[in-house]
C-alpha cells in the first residue's frame, strides 16, 4: 500500500469572494459601517478548508486589476459583465489581510488571471508528488483535473460542496474527460466571460459531438461526417473562427512566471494574537470557535481560572484576576462587609434552566472592581442577609440582560431594585441593526477577550446537562467571569452612548422599562384552554375539507404543504402560467405573495392560500399555545427589548405580535385570552399614532389642524387631493387616501400604492403627486430626512433613538432604496415605540395607587392590555387613557381608544 500523499490546496480567491458576496447580504456590516459580507463568507470557507481538507501546503490566488492577454486577444472578452459594486472591491484588501494573518502565501500576476496562476501551480514539478485540490466557486478549472488534481467547489451557497475528480467530471458531462473541457467550452461558449463559442450549439450538442470526435480539431477535420447533423455542420462552418478563438481563450496558461517555493506554502502555525485582534475589528465573534486549535501559537487570551493572567490586553495585561467561591460563613461575613460598602456593583445569576418563573436559582456572582468577583451559593441565611442590599433602590445594580436576573431573584423571593445599567440594552442602542448583543460577543468586540462559552460546562444538544450537574468550582468561575466583564463593559459602552447622545435614552426609557416588562411577564395572561381545543378541532376539519377539494381539483393526492409537490401539480400538471412569478434556488417560488399573483387563474389557488393560512395559524397558535400554559392557566410571553431596530418591542414564546389583527381567525384566537372571574380585559390602543407623529415631525399644519378638529384624517386627505367637500368623498376615494397616508410612512412609491390601493400605476403616481402638492411640508420632511441619512449615516426619533444606515450610500440600488425606506420609517415608528414605552413606565409607577389589583399584561404594537377588577374598569380605563395621551405632547394631539370585554377578542368601546 502506497503512502498517503500530502495535500496542496490552492484557493481561487476571486471566485470565492464573489461567491461569498452573492451568498450573504451586503447589510452584513460592523458597527462602524464597514461592509464585511464577502470577508465573512471567504473566512468561513477558509476555516472550513483548514478543518475538512487538512492541507499540508496552502496558497491563495487572486486576479489583479487591468487587462490580461485574453483582453488583448479578444476585445469583447468579459465585456458583458456588469461592474460589481464598490462595496465588493473594497473588501479585497481585508480578505488579503485575513489570508496573511494565517501565514498563507498569495500568488497573483499582472496580465494573467487567478485561474492561470492556479494552472501554473498545479503543473509545477515541485508539486507533482502531492495531491492538489483547487478550492473554487466555479467550474473553470475542471480542465486541470487529473490523477493528482481535484476541484473542490461550492455547489450551493457556502456550505454545500462537491469534489470533482476524473469520474465526477465524466458523470457531470456525460462521459467527457477533464482534457475535453476546453473543447467543450470552445463549442458551447461561456456567456459569463462573453466567450462566443459556436452559436446554436448548446451543452447537449457539444457533449454529443465531443463524445464522437474527441477534440475540436478532429471535429473540424471530419466536418463532412454523416454523424454530424446538417444543422451543426452549417453552424460549425460559419463559426470556425469563433470556435478556435474560444478554445484559445478557455485554455489556461500553465507557464505564468511565478516566484514559487514549496516551503513558502507549507502550512505553519498562525499567531492567535494576530488573528484575534483582526477578528475583533471585523466583529467575527461567531468564527472564533471555528479556528483550528492545532495550528495556534502565541499566548492565547486566557479563559477563567481562579488566578489567571490577562483579560483585556489593552488595560489589564499581566494582572492577576481573583475570583472567589464563598464556601463558608467566615468567607461570607468578609464578603458581606465589603458588599455593604458598595454604592454600585454588577450582578449575575446562575440557574438550573432558562425558565425564570420555574427554574431554580443556583447562585449569584458580584463584581465591583475589574478583575475581582465573588460567587455565592443559595444558602437561605446568606440570601436573607443580602436581600436588603438587593432591594435598596439607592444601591445601583449593573447586569447583562438584567431582566432575567430580576425575574430569577423574584422567583426565589428576592427583590432587585436600583437597576442602573444593562450592557445588553446599551449594546442594542449603540448598534440597533445587530441582532447579536450576547455577552461573550460584546466582550470580544469591545475588550478583545474570549470568554468561556457555557457549552464548556453543560455541553451541546443531546449531551447537554443542567448547570446543577457541573462542579461548583467551574460554575463559580464561569459566573464570576460574567459579572467581572459585565462590570468592565460599562465604561466603554457608556462612553459610546454619550458620544451618540443616547445615554439619556438608556437612563430615561430603556432601563426604567426593564422592571415594567419583568412585571408584565410575571403577570402572564389567562388562557381559555377548552375554547382553544374546540377551535383547533373546527379549524382542523376545515383544513381537511380544503385538502380534499384541492386533491379533487388536482386530480390526484399530494402533500399540499410540500413546495416541490405543489410546483409539480400547479405548473406541470395543471399548466398554470408561471409568467411574472419569482424564483428561488430550487426553481419557481410558491411563496404566499407569488400564489396571490395567480388568483383568478385557477380555482385551486384560492383554496391553497386559505389552506396555508389556516395551517399556519393552527400550528403557530391553536396547537402551540396550550403547551405554553403554566399550572395557573396562564401564558407568560417574553418581551424582547433588543431585537427590532426601530425600538419596538417584540415578543416570543409565544409571539403575540404576529396574530393577524384584521383576519377573522386572528380575532377569534384573541378570544382565548381571557380575564379571570371578577375581572375584565381593558385594551388601550393609540389611534393613528404614526400619522400624528409624521404630522408633528413634518410640522404639517393642515394635518395637525385636521387632527385637532377630530376629523377623519383619510376623508380629509381625500377631500384635499380631489378638491371636493368632505361630504363628497366616496368610499373608493377614502380607501386610496388611506393607502397613501399609511404608505408614505413606509416610503411607498407608485408601484406599492397601486398594489395596496388597487389602482393603476399611472393613477398612483398622479395621486402621490397631488398628495405632496397638498402636504408640501411632509414632502420636504421626507426629502430632508433622506438627505440627512445620507450625510450622517443615521436617522433619529423624536427622542434621539438612532438607526444607523450606512448602506443608504450603497452603489447597489435595491440596498440603497431599502435603506431610504428605513430612513423614512424609523423616526415615525421609533417615536411611536418610545412614546408607548414612556406611557408604560408612567402607568407601571402610578397604577398601584389607582387600583392595586389591576395588572398590565401585554404590549402589542400600539396597544396595551390590562386585567382589571370589574368595579374599577372605568377608573382604570380613564387613568390609562390619560397617561397614554399626555405622557409627552406632540404637535398633533394624541388619541387613545379604550375598550373592555371578558376576553381580548371581544371588546366594546368605553366612553
Amino acid at each position: 500500500m502506497s503512502p498517503k500523499k500530502e495535500k496542496f490546496i490552492i484557493i481561487d480567491g476571486n471566485a470565492l469572494l464573489h461567491r461569498a458576496w452573492h451568498a450573504l447580504p451586503p447589510t452584513l456590516q460592523t458597527k462602524s459601517g464597514e461592509v464585511v459580507n464577502a470577508i465573512y463568507g471567504f473566512t468561513m470557507i477558509l476555516l472550513k478548508v483548514l478543518k475538512d481538507l487538512k492541507p499540508n501546503y496552502l496558497a491563495v490566488t487572486f486576479d489583479l486589476k487591468g487587462p490580461t492577454f485574453r483582453h488583448l486577444e479578444y476585445k469583447e472578452y468579459k465585456a458583458t459583465r456588469v461592474k460589481k459594486p464598490d462595496e465588493l472591491y473594497a473588501q479585497i484588501p481585508r480578505i488579503k489581510e485575513v489570508v496573511s494573518a494565517f501565514n498563507i502565501p498569495i500568488y497573483e500576476k499582472q496580465g494573467f488571471e487567478a485561474d492561470d496562476v492556479i494552472a501554473t501551480l498545479v503543473k509545477n514539478k515541485k508539486v507533482e508528488k502531492l495531491k492538489s485540490i483547487i478550492v473554487t466557486g466555479d467550474l473553470d478549472t475542471l480542465q486541470l483535473v487529473n490523477d493528482n488534481t481535484e476541484v473542490y467547489t461550492m455547489h450551493k451557497g457556502l456550505s454545500d460542496t462537491l469534489t470533482y475528480d476524473i469520474s465526477e467530471v465524466k458523470k457531470r458531462f456525460n462521459g467527457l474527460t477533464p482534457e475535453q473541457m476546453v473543447d467543450f467550452k470552445a463549442l458551447r461558449g461561456d456567456p459569463s466571460d462573453n466567450i462566443p463559442g459556436v452559436k446554436g450549439i448548446g451543452e447537449t450538442g457539444a457533449i454529443n459531438l465531443l463524445n464522437e470526435f474527441s477534440t475540436l480539431e478532429n471535429l473540424y477535420q471530419n466536418l463532412n461526417s454523416p454523424k454530424i447533423p446538417e444543422r451543426y455542420k452549417k453552424l460549425l462552418a460559419e463559426h470556425k473562427k469563433e470556435a478556435l478563438l474560444s478554445k484559445k481563450l478557455c485554455q489556461l496558461i500553465d507557464k505564468v512566471p511565478l516566484n514559487f517555493e514549496m516551503s513558502n506554502a507549507k502550512v505553519t502555525n498562525y499567531d492567535i494574537n494576530v488573528v484575534l485582534p483582526l477578528f475583533q475589528k471585523l466583529e467575527f465573534k461567531s468564527l472564533i470557535n471555528k479556528l483550528p486549535k492545532d495550528l495556534q501559537t502565541g499566548e492565547k487570551l486566557a479563559q477563567s481560572s481562579f488566578e489567571f493572567n490577562a483579560a483585556n490586553p489593552k488595560a489589564v495585561a499581566g494582572k492577576k484576576v481573583h475570583y472567589q467561591l464563598i464556601k463558608n460563613d467566615k468567607d461570607f461575613a468578609d464578603f458581606l462587609t465589603e458588599l455593604k460598602k458598595q454604592k454600585i456593583f454588577a450582578i449575575d445569576t446562575e440557574t438550573s434552566g432558562t425558565n425564570t418563573f420555574a427554574d431554580e436559582l443556583l447562585g449569584i456572582s458580584f463584581c465591583w472592581q475589574g478583575g475581582m468577583a465573588y460567587y455565592l451559593v443559595t444558602k437561605a441565611e446568606w440570601l436573607k442577609a443580602i436581600a436588603p442590599i438587593l432591594a435598596d433602590e439607592k444601591i445601583k445594580k449593573i447586569g447583562h440582560n438584567i431582566k432575567f436576573d430580576l425575574e430569577v431573584l423574584q422567583t426565589a423571593g428576592l427583590e432587585l431594585r436600583g437597576i442602573d445599567f444593562d450592557t445588553m440594552v446599551a449594546s442594542y442602542l449603540i448598534n440597533p441593526g445587530s441582532r447579536q448583543h450576547n455577552l461573550d460577543g460584546l466582550v470580544f468586540t469591545e475588550l478583545g477577550y474570549q470568554m468561556q462559552p457555557i457549552t464548556d460546562l453543560i455541553g451541546k444538544s443531546k449531551n447537554q446537562i443542567s448547570l446543577k450537574e457541573v462542579p461548583l468550582e467551574k460554575v463559580a468561575m464561569y459566573s464570576c467571569e460574567d459579572a467581572d466583564f459585565t462590570w468592565r463593559l460599562v465604561k466603554p459602552l457608556a462612553k459610546q452612548l454619550e458620544e451618540k447622545n443616547n445615554l439619556g435614552l438608556l437612563q430615561k426609557i430603556e432601563v426604567p422599562l426593564i422592571p415594567v416588562l419583568a412585571e408584565m411577564e410575571k403577570n402572564g395572561v389567562l388562557i381559555d384552554l377548552p375554547f382553544l381545543k374546540k377551535m383547533a378541532g373546527e379549524v382542523g376539519k376545515e383544513i381537511n375539507g380544503l385538502e380534499h377539494k384541492i386533491h379533487h381539483l388536482a386530480g390526484s393526492q399530494f402533500n399540499v404543504a410540500s413546495p416541490i409537490q405543489l410546483k409539480e401539480i400547479l405548473f406541470d400538471k395543471l399548466k398554470i402560467s408561471t409568467q411574472g412569478l419569482g424564483h428561488t434556488k430550487t426553481g419557481i417560488s410558491t411563496a404566499a405573495e407569488e400564489l396571490e399573483k395567480l388568483q383568478g387563474k385557477h380555482k385551486i389557488i384560492d383554496l391553497i392560500i386559505r389552506y396555508r393560512e389556516l395551517a399556519k395559524l393552527k400550528s403557530t397558535y391553536l396547537d402551540a399555545l396550550p403547551k405554553l400554559v403554566d399550572l395557573n392557566g396562564r401564558i407568560h410571553t417574553s418581551f424582547n427589548q433588543t431585537i427590532a431596530a426601530t425600538g419596538r418591542l417584540s415578543s416570543s414564546e409565544p409571539n403575540l405580535q404576529n396574530i393577524p389583527i384584521r383576519a377573522e381567525l386572528g380575532q377569534k384566537i384573541r378570544k382565548a385570552f381571557i380575564a379571570p372571574r371578577g375581572y375584565q380585559i381593558v385594551s388601550a390602543d393609540y389611534s393613528q399614532i404614526e400619522l400624528r407623529i409624521i404630522a408633528s415631525l413634518a410640522k404639517d399644519e393642515k394635518m395637525i389642524a385636521a387632527f385637532k378638529k377630530g376629523e377623519d384624517i383619510h376623508t380629509r386627505t381625500a377631500a384635499e387631493i380631489h378638491e371636493v367637500s368632505l361630504d363628497e368623498v366616496t368610499k373608493e376615494m377614502r380607501y386610496a387616501a388611506k393607502a397613501v397616508n399609511f404608505g408614505i410612512i413606509y416610503g411607498q412609491g407608485p408601484v406599492g400604492l397601486a398594489a395596496s390601493a388597487g389602482i393603476s400605476r399611472a393613477k398612483a403616481t398622479d395621486f402621490i403627486d397631488r398628495y405632496f402638492m397638498v402636504h408640501r411640508a411632509i414632502y420636504q420632511y421626507l426629502e430632508q430626512t433622506k438627505e440627512l441619512a445620507k450625510k450622517n449615516g443615521y436617522v433619529e426619533t423624536w427622542f434621539g433613538r438612532r438607526r444607523y444606515l450606512p448602506e443608504i450610500n450603497s452603489t447597489i440600488q435595491p440596498v440603497a432604496a431599502a435603506a431610504e425606506r428605513a430612513a423614512i420609517n424609523h423616526p415615525i415608528q421609533g417615536t411611536a415605540a418610545d412614546l408607548i414605552k414612556l406611557a408604560m413606565i408612567k402607568i407601571y409607577q402610578d397604577l398601584p395607587k389607582i387600583c392595586p389589583k389591576a395588572k398590565m399584561l401585554l404590549q402589542v404594537h400600539d396597544e396595551l392590555v390590562f386585567e382589571v377588577p370589574i368595579n374599577d374598569v372605568k377608573k382604570v380605563a380613564h387613568f390609562v387613557q390619560k397617561q397614554m395621551e399626555n405622557v409627552y405632547k406632540l404637535r398633533a394631539p394624541v388619541e387613545t381608544h379604550v375598550a373592555v370585554g371578558n376576553n381580548w377578542g371581544d371588546l366594546k368601546a368605553i366612553n
